[in-house]
């Protein structure tokens, strides 16, 4: 029965006659007019019998949630998707979408109990105290592999090296992509290894080495979609193990340790300088589609900061000249804001907020690692160049 037929053959008072054509009067003219009319009617009269309720305030037909015939929960318009905010959340939305099938306009996107996705907590999004402590303990163990036995060092990059590989596939896993995880961790060890005890020329032929076996690995699943996950496979042998091994090339001479440790300082110098313009000083977006918190004037606060910090550092540490040290931060927080730009990019295109949740409060490894990826060899050749070692 429509919502316009009379109910138990009594004409509706005010605008209805027997005879007439079943067309309805002009909405505000009479209550029957209006499809949702006897819907809202109903709810106003339990909400009386009930108590108060947000139903007796039920507003027009623009807002008011459409019941589904199908015994399916109410369609509420104002129940819109919100945007995954990590690898697994993301993962697992995918999954979701592939068994249900399509999602209709007014269906909540749930998280893994069934319960739609909360935000999360707090101004900045994030568990600061427990920012704070893992930020100072990834120092510490830095420090201590660099200066208190070197050897470590080439641990902890090839440690990085297996949890950034990991990330990376589940993250292109979202687009498609199924890159194979053993040959690429094992390709990626063995890069840090080559550059520790070979040379940059080692260090290339582990790439060449971790794409081919990629491709071995990946060639026994099948050709279907073979190129797609090559590609996947060889952006992330490049991005992670190759450009993080240049750490390790850095290390290697005498006073390596220090070298490691103006690159990195570098780094927080222009991340510090250009979150502190920014705040300050900042009016011009840098990049508003990638970025949007980027500034122009955060950028030549950046810029600044590397290059007068790491003039005094160099010279101190490597007695390189200070306009040498100023040449050098300039350049390291270009390609800094170039890295971290490009994973923002990457993690967008995905659509991502973070590459996981493996540390709390700051999101993935690669989350921490984006700035540094492109600093290391840029920095590995600049030193060559105004404090050849030895």
């Amino acid at each position: 029965m429509s919502y316009l037929e009379p109910r138990g053959g009594q004409t509706p008072s005010g605008g209805w006659a027997s005879g007439q054509p079943d067309v309805p009067a002009p909405y505000g003219s009479d209550g029957e007019s209006d499809p949702y009319a006897a819907y809202r009617r109903e709810t106003a009269q339990e909400s009386t019998l009930s108590g108060p309720s947000w139903n007796a305030f039920t507003p027009g037909p623009a807002a008011v949630a459409e019941p589904d015939p199908g015994g399916v929960e109410p369609r509420a318009p104002w129940a819109a998707a919100t945007a995954a905010t990590s690898t697994s959340q993301a993962e697992w939305e995918l999954t979701a979408a592939e068994a249900d099938g399509p999602r209709g306009p007014g269906r909540r996107r749930a998280g893994r109990g069934g319960k739609p996705v909360a935000k999360p907590a707090g101004r900045a999004g994030r568990n600061l105290p427990a920012a704070i402590a893992v930020g100072i303990g990834m120092i510490l163990v830095v420090l201590a592999s660099l200066f208190v036995y070197k050897e470590a060092f080439l641990g902890v990059i090839a440690l990085a090296v297996g949890l950034g590989v990991w990330e990376m596939t589940r993250a292109l896993k979202i687009t498609g992509a199924r890159a194979p995880l053993i040959p690429l961790v094992a390709g990626g060890v063995l890069m840090t290894g080559l550059a520790w005890y070979g040379s940059t020329d080692a260090l290339i032929l582990g790439l060449l080495v971790t794409v081919l076996a990629a491709l071995l690995w990946r060639l026994a699943d099948g050709v279907a979609g073979l190129r797609r996950d090559l590609e996947a496979a060889t952006l992330i042998s490049v991005y992670v193990p190759f450009l993080l091994s240049f750490g390790v090339l850095l290390a290697r001479p005498a006073d390596g340790d220090y070298r490691v440790l103006i690159t990195l300082l570098a780094v927080v110098l222009s991340d510090t300088g250009g979150y502190a313009a920014g705040v300050f000083l900042g009016k011009h977006p840098m990049a508003p589609t990638i970025s949007p918190k980027k500034s122009w004037e955060g950028f030549a606060g950046s810029v600044t900061a590397a290059a007068v910090g790491s003039s005094a550092l160099a010279y101190f540490l490597l007695d390189v000249p200070f306009y040498g040290g100023l040449l050098f931060g300039a350049v390291i927080s270009v390609v800094a804001v170039l890295g971290d730009l490009a994973e923002s990019m990457l993690k967008r295109d995905i659509g991502i907020k973070d590459m996981s949740h493996l540390l709390p409060g700051h999101g993935g490894l690669m989350d921490r690692l984006d700035s540094i990826l492109f600093a290391v060899p840029t920095a590995f050749l600049l030193l060559s160049l105004i404090a050849p070692p030895g």
